[in-house]
């Protein structure tokens, strides 16, 4: 298939993007990290009894394991996605549990697939926190190019009265962009949590 000029754009701005995260000292990711929960816990993101999606942070993603033990402090249950085999696209979430049952899928990522955890599909979710590479002013977000979690929300495009979850970037401030491509398939954030703020977009599916 001969690339399209969106996607070879697209594919510039991601070595672009990747290069900049990289670039971020370690001091400045680890106190990035931190002020994740406090801005989440302002904004009452997390809560008890709440379905809140995440993921493991991979290579120079921003890591949100200290805002995955917070909601885990807060007995919010946590869900993780597993990436679904080759040629699919749907991920499940998988529900984190006391016991270790940890898998790296194919992407070298941990999964937790301990076979009683209870698994749901993202419409069950009440909040999904999202990694992305860049996201800009409108809400739209750049990711690896996996297309997991476009497929995984693809229902929120074919229904105006189906809310959940709330789509949340996660994301370094220096990851914004002024404007981004964006494809008919592209679910837009609903907003983007960074280690200087908490974002909300007027999201074109509202």
């Amino acid at each position: 298939m001969t690339p399209t000029p969106d996607h070879m754009v697209k594919n510039a701005l991601r070595r672009q993007l990747r290069e900049r995260r990289k670039a971020l000292a370690v001091s400045l990711r680890r106190a990035a990290s931190v002020a994740l929960v406090g801005l989440a816990l302002r904004h009452r993101l997390l809560a008890q009894g709440r379905r809140i999606g995440l993921y493991m942070p991979a290579k120079s993603e921003m890591d949100v394991r200290p805002l995955l033990e917070r909601a885990q402090a807060m007995r919010a249950r946590c869900f993780l996605p597993i990436v679904p085999r080759r040629g699919r696209r749907r991920m499940w979430f998988s529900q984190m549990g006391e016991r270790s049952a940890w898998f790296l899928n194919r992407y070298g990522i941990p999964e937790y697939r301990h076979p009683l955890a209870k698994r749901v599909r993202a419409q069950r979710l009440d909040v999904l926190f999202m990694p992305l590479l860049g996201f800009d002013s409108r809400g739209f977000r750049l990711g690896m190019g996996g297309g997991y979690y476009d497929a995984s929300l693809s229902y929120l495009k074919r229904s105006r009265h189906w809310r959940r979850p709330k789509v949340i970037g996660v994301a370094f401030s220096v990851q914004e962009m002024a404007w981004l491509p964006n494809d008919p398939w592209d679910i837009p954030l609903d907003a983007v949590l960074t280690e200087r703020e908490y974002r909300v977009f007027r999201s074109p599916r509202s």
